[in-house]
């Protein structure tokens, strides 16, 4: 049998890996995928984590209840040698140990980019992970907490203030459902008002949202706007040192949340640690059947999909485009890929990755949204309906569907859960303590 080794169980790898076990015939071949995580992150869903809209379990999908016939390596991919079809795996506890493979497939997704900001590394929190959305929402819960037994002032100011870094969908989305649910948290919070709360969007560019038009994006501010968010166009963060944000327009003020999410960096294994051909900004390169491409024709047994694949967009007017590294093409090219894969064992010929684009929607919080298909342009409840439509639609596995679907239904009747669980950060910290405040005991730390 052949040696399928996935590199990554992202959106690609995952979809990849599923549907090889519903097409492959037994015996045809063994599918081995590799992830230092035991799940694949939904992350559309991840604003809405912040917001407790949805359950932080219920964006993460098991890799092992839903890939049975699949081996699952946990560890992290750190050297991927394909003259030797060799991938080095890296565990979190034991030494490094090496996985032979006869066809290789590269899925394993992008990274966080950054920039060297002062204090960005030791201020700042990203929004790419199920444990950063949880931890972006313990945090407002418990700054409302925090603040509402401190009296008017600087201290209070910089807890309730949030700065969000990136102006792209998931920083708009992010945004817009946390300034939701900072502004659903005063009804509970007699002590505090709209005008202790204090949110803004910083973006380089002169708009935000670039995947719709500029009048959809204008809308966007806007709107945010008349929600009492501070929307900051063609502007740069220079520094966050302390939480200090300093701004490129002169503007400074206290931030005590600084969410980073301006975009995707290449991932530093495919980007430095593979002989597989790379673009110069340390993408896989691919044909538009998936097949890694360099400039001596196909590589052999080498594919790659997702984020960390360079594409050819066939459905785009614009010669030499790439799909952009979103949800949707990367769950459409795992299905395509994991067709591929098995036409090639078959001998049969792969067939190219081609979608058109469906449209735009993104949330903005609770009852606001925004969709664009074309010169169509839909917004406020009626888009936001059709983005929790189409993402309950596109999560994958029933399972999952049925969970989103019951969370948001028993919140039309019970409303939000504002119940913080920050202390999770440090679950001994009561033990260690015996329950008393730092304050009292001189405790800093309760590892």
């Amino acid at each position: 049998m052949k040696d399928i080794v996935i590199v990554g169980g992202g959106y690609a790898g995952f979809y990849t890996a599923w549907k090889l076990e519903k097409k492959l015939r037994r015996g045809e071949a063994r599918v081995t995928v590799i992830d230092p995580r035991p799940y694949m992150t939904y992350q559309p869903f991840l604003p809405e984590v912040t917001a407790g809209s949805v359950e932080a379990r219920h964006v993460a999908v098991s890799l092992r209840s839903h890939l049975r016939r699949t081996r699952l390596i946990a560890g992290a991919v750190t050297n991927i040698d394909h003259a030797a079809r060799t991938v080095t795996v890296t565990p979190k506890d034991g030494e490094p140990f090496p996985v032979r493979y006869d066809t290789i497939v590269v899925t394993a997704g992008a990274v966080t980019r950054k920039f060297p900001i002062p204090g960005l590394v030791d201020e700042a929190i990203g929004m790419k992970q199920v444990e950063e959305a949880v931890a972006i929402r313990d945090h407002i819960l418990t700054a409302f907490d925090r603040a509402s037994v401190l009296p008017p002032g600087p201290e209070r100011q910089k807890l309730l203030t949030a700065t969000f870094v990136g102006g792209g969908f998931s920083g708009v989305e992010g945004f817009g459902e946390t300034l939701a649910l900072a502004t659903a948290l005063l009804k509970s919070y007699p002590e505090l008002s709209m005008a202790d709360i204090s949110f803004h969007l910083v973006e380089a560019q002169g708009r935000i949202l670039p995947e719709v038009t500029d009048e959809p994006g204008k809308w966007v501010v806007r709107h945010l706007e008349r929600r009492g968010g501070h929307v900051h166009l063609n502007t740069q963060m220079l520094s966050a040192v302390g939480g200090r944000v300093v701004l490129s327009t002169g503007e400074e003020y206290d931030s005590g949340l600084i969410v980073w999410v301006a975009g995707n960096a290449a991932n530093p294994v495919v980007e430095r640690h593979t002989d597989l051909p790379l673009t110069a900004r340390g993408s896989v390169r691919v044909r538009a059947d998936l097949r890694v491409e360099g400039d001596d024709g196909i590589v052999p047994d080498a594919w790659a999909a997702g984020d960390d694949a360079a594409v050819p967009d066939l459905a785009s007017p614009k010669p030499g485009a790439l799909t952009v590294p979103n949800a949707q093409h990367a769950v459409r090219q795992g299905k395509r890929l994991a067709k591929n894969l098995v036409a090639a064992l078959r001998g049969e010929a792969p067939r190219d990755y081609v979608h058109h684009n469906l449209g735009v929607v993104a949330t903005l919080g609770l009852g606001h949204g925004i969709f664009q298909y074309k010169r169509i342009v839909i917004t406020g409840f009626p888009a936001w309906v059709m983005h929790r439509g189409y993402h309950v639609l596109a999560v994958p596995t029933w399972e999952r569907k049925f969970r989103v679907l019951l969370v948001w239904i028993s919140a039309v009747f019970a409303g939000r859960d504002i119940a913080s669980l920050g202390s999770i950060t440090e679950p001994r910290r009561a033990f260690v303590t015996g329950g008393v405040p730092d304050t009292v005991t001189g405790a800093t730390d309760a590892r």
